[in-house]
């Protein structure tokens, strides 16, 4: 394989995501094509943030470097906001499967070169109509510069490549205005073109260590960045929304999707590919849209935005004073976080919620303070990241308030939602909650589902898994005796309650524990729940 490994791809997500947040509200205040809705960088921001989560929910192991490459593409995919979102993905998905492709006979400033020019490629063809003055022609000037240093320096580096990239797309940046008239009337760059500078800034970073110093180049009287003017109407009259999905469909009839969408609407994006797509399409017709989509396979997590409407709505004050937003990992404990007061964000081993679902659904609280529990520990930094750009979303100054309680067990967002007291102070609210969480010791019990190296030692396909804490003390052959072993360990500082969350085929598992922990622990009260989670047949807790 080639040497551009996955912890240089971590370096550059991350590099690229905290960037993108820095670039966010400047990115923002460009976004004038093709609606001038003011959510490029955030939409941006967001697509390379799924892709990190994605990525970060692999194993950090050389022998994963395929899977984490896939992964990241498909975090990307799934991940992908508006307009300028769904591109990126296609872009960040192409450059991954090159990566994930290459041979130990390939240099690495080729493979890059590649990448960038097999990214342009593809998003030029997702595009229903491209346009140039848009991230499309800024990375096709990158991705030509990246080609001249390759074929040139048939010793050049990686490095090489990108320091030259960035340069270039620099350049045609500055161009933009001159390619399009709605750019040069507003007196700005492309916001999309922007956000790619700064990804490519990013790479540039993880592969050097240096981060690039970026001169604003002037644009006629202003410089880069600019703001849009405030109530300006810098668009022709256009659809009146913007439709998303994922489909399911066969990639065979994805040309003829393209077309069908092409007729009924503008800014048509359609990227994937192995049976799964991301759908965008500016319309007036939004049944259309959809039915166009049903006839191609299976839509789903589909998004309507009415621009007025959203607009409208982000001037409305919240209706709510504090909601708590929570992560559940089966319908049985989705359906006790709602009974709570919860807002519930969907998520299970393995697909884990994304910064955007999170986001979204703190901004659907519509709530001047919001307490987020995670309830998974990958789970904690996305949610953390949702909550600073809900609050730097705020543009109405409403005081919104997100504080993010890093719980790393359902369980232990089940006892901190139990302590949950609207009408007591916020801090003191998060605190209680916070408090209550910590002192919850957690464990659960799995089934290993291959031969593997645990922190308990070997096991075999089919063993039983005993965790507490996030980490494997017990391996065993019966899933019966290891739920004893692992609450035998949560038991022995103390307590006084016992909560066991039975998952997919464990309500027996559950029962017997029960009646055990009556049985040996008499001064203990146990409470079991339907959780309805897979892979862990059983959840449990100790207060």
């Amino acid at each position: 394989m080639a040497g551009i490994e996955l912890d240089t791809v971590r370096r550059f997500v991350d590099v690229a995501v905290d960037a993108l947040a820095a670039a966010r509200e400047e990115i923002d205040a460009l976004n004038v094509y093709p609606v001038p809705d003011g959510d490029t960088g955030t939409n941006m921001y967001l697509t390379v943030a799924s892709a990190r989560d994605a990525l970060g929910a692999t194993e950090p192991t050389a022998t994963d470097r395929s899977a984490g490459l896939e992964a990241f593409a498909r975090g990307a995919l799934l991940g992908a906001r508006g307009n300028s979102g769904v591109i990126l993905s296609e872009m960040l998905g192409a450059v991954a499967r090159r990566l994930r492709d290459a041979d130990d006979s390939e240099r690495n400033a080729v493979v890059m070169a590649d990448g960038l020019r097999r990214a342009s490629d593809a998003s030029y063809a997702a595009v229903g109509e491209p346009v140039e003055g848009t991230m499309l022609s800024v990375l096709r000037a990158a991705s030509e510069a990246a080609q001249r240093v390759v074929s040139d320096d048939d010793r050049a580096r990686a490095r090489d490549v990108f320091t030259a990239a960035t340069a270039a797309a620099r350049d045609a940046l500055a161009r933009t205005p001159e390619q399009l008239e709605v750019l040069r009337n507003a007196g700005v760059v492309d916001a999309g073109g922007r956000g790619l500078c700064v990804i490519l800034d990013a790479a540039e970073t993880a592969l050097t260590g240096k981060r690039p110093v970026v001169e604003p180049a002037a644009i006629g009287a202003h410089a880069i960045p600019v703001p849009q003017a405030t109530g300006a109407d810098l668009s022709a009259d256009g659809p009146a929304y913007e439709v998303m999905y994922l489909l399911e469909a066969e990639d065979d009839d994805v040309p003829d999707l393209r077309v069908r969408l092409g007729g009924l609407g503008d800014s048509v994006v359609v990227v994937g590919g192995d049976g799964t797509w991301h759908v965008h399409v500016h319309t007036d017709d939004v049944g259309a849209v959809i039915e166009t989509g049903l006839a191609a396979g299976r839509p789903h997590r589909i998004r309507v935005t009415h621009f007025a409407e959203q607009a409208e709505a982000d001037r409305r004050e919240p209706v709510a004073q504090r909601r708590v937003v929570a992560v559940a990992a089966g319908p049985g404990l989705a359906a006790i976080f709602r009974e709570a007061g919860a807002v519930v964000v969907e998520g299970r081993p393995g697909v884990r919620p994304s910064t955007g679902e999170l986001l979204e659904a703190i901004t659907e609280c519509r709530a001047r303070e919001i307490i987020v529990l995670p309830n998974d520990e990958n789970s904690v930094r996305a949610a953390r990241m949702a909550a600073s750009t809900a609050e730097l979303d705020d543009t109405d100054a409403r005081g919104i308030r997100v504080s993010v309680i890093p719980t790393r067990a359902q369980v232990q967002g089940l006892a901190a939602l139990a302590v949950h007291e609207p009408g007591r102070a916020f801090d003191q609210d998060v605190t209680e909650m916070t408090a209550t969480a910590r002192h919850v010791r957690d464990g659960a019990v799995t089934l290993a589902a291959r031969t593997a190296m645990t922190s308990a030692g070997p096991c075999e396909e089919g063993d039983a898994l005993g965790v507490v804490s996030g980490d494997f003390v017990i391996v065993g052959n019966e899933l019966a005796e290891v739920t004893r072993g692992v609450l035998t360990r949560l038991l022995a500082p103390g307590g006084e309650l016992v909560t066991l969350a039975s998952g997919v085929d464990g309500a027996d598992l559950a029962d017997t524990t029960a009646a055990w922990v009556e049985a040996e622990y008499p001064h203990v009260d146990v409470v079991v729940y339907d959780g309805g989670q897979e892979r862990y047949p059983l959840l449990m807790s100790v207060e």
